[in-house]
């Protein structure tokens, strides 16, 4: 994940505070928007303006992040660890994740250990 922009929004900065703890919930984003007291259309405009991101995409990367550490240290199995980043359905944790890094989850975990073992 690309390291998001400096700024000086308060209520978005407490937001990514409170979703990195947290990006495992239903619903974040309207959960993000609801803490910030701002309507969820002003929150997403506001999030991606100081942010880069959209919170959505914010949100996902956070999980990916998180999903490729646990593969690199863990066995758990890919639909646990889908359940365990946010993800009710396994099938669409794995589009993503090969979407945003190129290769399925368990090539990712075949591949860390390939380096692990050299």
């Amino acid at each position: 994940m690309a390291r998001p922009k400096q700024h000086d929004d308060a209520i978005i900065a407490q937001c990514q505070l409170w979703i990195a703890k947290h990006y495992d919930t239903t619903n974040p984003v309207a959960r993000m928007a609801k803490k910030s007291k701002l309507t969820e259309r002003t929150f997403k405009r506001r999030f991606m303006k100081v942010t880069g991101y959209a919170p959505l995409n914010y949100v996902q990367s956070l999980r990916v992040e998180a999903a490729k550490h646990i593969l690199e240290t863990s066995s758990i199995l890919i639909d646990d660890l889908a359940m365990k980043v946010g993800y009710q359905d396994s099938n669409s944790f794995r589009r993503l994740f090969k979407r945003t890094i190129g290769i399925s989850p368990h090539q990712y975990r075949l591949r860390f250990k390939e380096i692990g073992t050299i």
